[in-house]
């Protein structure tokens, strides 16, 4: 049986750049269970803004570690204004194009990925003219997700064409997957058979971390934070935690890996509550190949979110989690969500989102525990992790649910 895949993944990236490498980690496995998988991908890089491009040409076509990569040409932007809406578009007109899968193959299966919703009609319109099944993987909830962040209206005609896009997509698909355990509640609403949806999760690249780096008694206690810095992180709780954990020990400190539309203003707070540079440190973006290696310094993570009602009442699967729980060592996770990975492994401890005092707490808490109780909490992570979030166990959900599919 031929088994040719094509994903339709706007923001899809490799270990080259940061981001996200759900379908390119997932690919890999794939390919060395005898697929042939095709990732289109828009030729701008979210993070940085490079274009992968080169000037006149509308594509790049590139094998990377038995993956195929296709880059279309879209539009550079910053921020989420008129720019980055362009080049939305950009990439969905591209993607529908003819001449962008030329010489590449027929695809068995197609697969479109939100972020936005048009990258899954991209992909709906070239499974149709391949007559092969469309699969709809739904990462974010749009336009759900960004009524309950407050960016939309309800009533905003923008909304109205979204739901009804999202209801087509619904409908359209021969299978819907979510990364989020509790979607199928939300996508039934549509009237949809909870029978078509599956859960398969985000996960880590569980290879690339070796065994936890043994703790050693040191006079100062490193937490570490890796991941974006936008509205949704609320990093600005963590630092007014931080300058709590400070009055009680100051050799708490915290490095803040990554970048995002609130960096400059989180230094600021940062510089104002005298923690820039002492015991809070920002260090940038780093390519993903390199997380696994600067996890392993850390002594703790911690995970932050915004509270805002019903944002994560279906669930939370964010990349950065599996990664920390993955490098061995303890979590501490402000959060109230429909699941809690790191609550089920019992590799960290659970506190209030929008809460100083208590994350604080929490910190200090970990902080002072015997460094055997931390490598026990570290190694419960691990192992939860690599049994159910390793991305070679999802590439093979993955292909049973293609499989399952197509008969």
């Amino acid at each position: 049986m031929k088994k040719e895949l094509w994903i339709f993944n706007h923001y899809a990236r490799t270990h080259e750049d940061a981001g996200g490498a759900r379908h390119f980690e997932m690919a890999k496995h794939l390919a060395l269970r005898g697929w042939s998988v095709t990732i289109f991908a828009s030729g701008v890089t979210h993070r940085t803004g490079r274009d992968l491009v080169v000037r006149g040409e509308s594509r790049a076509v590139r094998m990377i570690e038995g993956v195929r990569f296709v880059w279309l040409k879209a539009s550079p932007y910053k921020g989420n204004g008129f720019s980055r809406w362009k080049n939305i578009v950009e990439y969905y007109l591209e993607a529908v194009k003819a001449k962008q899968v030329e010489g590449l193959g027929a695809p068995q299966f197609v697969i479109g990925s939100s972020v936005h919703p048009l990258a899954g009609l991209a992909a709906w319109r070239v499974a149709r003219r391949f007559g092969v099944p469309f699969v709809f993987e739904v990462r974010d909830l749009w336009p759900q997700t960004l009524i309950d962040m407050g960016r939309l209206s309800k009533r905003s005609p923008i909304v109205f064409a979204l739901r009804r896009l999202e209801g087509f997509l619904y409908r359209k698909a021969a299978r819907i997957i979510s990364v989020l355990p509790g979607a199928v509640d939300y996508i039934t609403t549509f009237g949809i058979d909870p029978k078509k949806v599956v859960w398969i999760s985000n996960g880590v690249d569980f290879g690339a971390y070796q065994a936890a780096k043994p703790y050693i008694e040191k006079d100062q206690f490193e937490i570490m934070y890796l991941g974006s810095l936008g509205e949704a992180n609320a990093i600005e709780v963590l630092l007014d935690a931080m300058r709590l954990v400070g009055e009680k020990d100051s050799g708490v400190t915290l490095r803040v890996i990554g970048t995002g539309p609130r960096e400059e203003a989180l230094k600021v707070q940062a510089s104002k509550l005298g923690l820039l540079g002492k015991t809070v440190r920002f260090e940038g973006a780093i390519p993903r190949s390199e997380v696994a290696a600067i996890a392993r310094e850390a002594d703790a993570f911690v995970i932050t979110v915004k509270d805002i009602p019903g944002l994560y009442r279906y669930g939370i699967s964010m990349n950065k989690i599996f990664d920390y729980m993955a490098a061995g060592k303890p979590t501490v996770i402000a959060v109230n969500a429909f699941n809690n990975p790191i609550a089920e492994s019992g590799g960290g401890i659970t506190v209030n989102p929008d809460n100083p005092e208590k994350l604080a707490e929490a910190v200090l808490v970990l902080s002072k525990m015997d460094p055997n109780q931390l490598a026990k909490m570290g190694g419960m992570a691990r192992e939860h992790v690599a049994k159910f979030y390793s991305y070679e166990y999802l590439a093979e959900r993955l292909e049973k649910t293609l499989l399952a599919t197509s008969q």
